[in-house]
């Protein structure tokens, strides 16, 4: 399970449409009126984001690709629960929810894992992401067919920390001299959330917070200068940070020159890393006066990830728990309770 993102630009109308129609994400006044109002808005200025970046969003491929590494590795680790199967549920793309029970149902599913691809859980991500599976599964009469169980989140799992601090290697080794990576300061940059759905309760800073820590200190670089910050906010509503362009303008104005970038809430290449961080963000790091701008790499197709999701699924499934325990934990401001946190048949 996963954001998704539009293939083509043909795809972003639509995607957009998705997105602003989801509640979960963004509660909008006659929202089935307003929400295609700003999609229709939007479009033509996400269509030029994603032409710059080549006519569409990479995850799909990467997810795909994620998908066969991991079905290969749960087929030879555990031969028990073999013969394993992905099916991919995009929450705004194609494939949809929809299109993954379907294709479950044609096949003859009977036990599967909604395996959230969002490491630190969000009701805005993982939660929508779950709430549209149950409600499609119910949609197409399918919920009696299957059992389920859910991995929620991940955001403290060690193979996982491993895997990110070794991308920060790989990023810092990109720096043009010693001197310049012995000076870079780490940026950690997380998707943000809007302030009133962290007001509710909301987990994702402390857990997207409790990975830094985690891949911190597996770094065992005490003397590094790093700190949290967060992209891609929309809108006149406050919305969490400090968000990255402003760190990054303030950074360049303190005098330092080298920077690290590293997508922290994000398993693959998408619009958030390709424009936001290579394009804008660079941009905006070269006006303050920061010389070396670098990104970390993406996760994507690495196999210490592969192997990492391997791991997690098994340990998931020897555990014979529907879900972790703080899944069923509502936000105490929670808007929604008659449909968050659950988990169907």
């Amino acid at each position: 399970m996963n954001l998704g993102g539009p293939a083509t630009l043909q795809d972003v109308g639509p995607f957009l449409d998705r997105l602003f129609s989801d509640r979960d994400i963004i509660q909008l006044p006659i929202q089935f009126i307003s929400g295609p109002t700003i999609s229709r808005f939007r479009t033509p200025k996400i269509e030029k984001l994603y032409k710059e970046i080549g006519g569409g969003s990479p995850i799909r491929s990467w997810t795909e690709k994620q998908g066969d590494q991991l079905e290969r590795l749960l087929d030879q680790l555990s031969p028990e629960t073999a013969p394993h199967r992905y099916y991919i549920g995009f929450r705004y793309a194609d494939p949809l929810s929809s299109e993954a029970l379907l294709k479950m149902k044609e096949d003859g599913v009977e036990r599967a894992v909604a395996f959230t691809q969002y490491p630190q859980y969000s009701c805005t991500t993982t939660g929508s992401s779950l709430n549209e599976l149950w409600s499609q599964s119910k949609l197409l009469g399918l919920e009696n067919q299957i059992k389920w169980s859910v991995i929620d989140r991940w955001f403290s799992h060690p193979d996982f920390v491993k895997t990110v601090a070794s991308k920060v290697r790989e990023g810092l080794a990109k720096f043009p001299t010693d001197q310049d990576r012995d000076d870079a300061v780490i940026l950690f940059s997380a998707h943000s959330l809007p302030i009133k759905v962290i007001d509710r309760g909301d987990p994702y800073p402390q857990e997207v917070a409790s990975t830094v820590h985690l891949v911190m200190n597996q770094l065992k670089d005490p003397g590094r200068k790093y700190m949290l910050c967060y992209q891609s906010q929309v809108g006149a509503v406050p919305w969490l940070g400090a968000q990255t362009d402003k760190v990054l303008e303030g950074l360049g104005t303190q005098g330092h020159r080298n920077v690290l970038v590293v997508p922290i809430a994000f398993t693959s290449d998408h619009i958030e890393t390709l424009h936001e961080i290579d394009i804008e963000f660079a941009e905006v790091a070269h006006k303050a006066g920061i010389t070396n701008f670098i990104r970390a790499p993406s996760l994507n197709d690495d196999p210490n990830l592969a192997a990492a999701m391997a791991n997690i699924v098994i340990s998931h499934l020897k555990s014979n728990e529907s879900c972790s325990s703080m899944y069923r934990f509502k936000c105490p401001g929670c808007h929604t309770p008659e449909k968050c946190r659950q988990i169907l048949n």
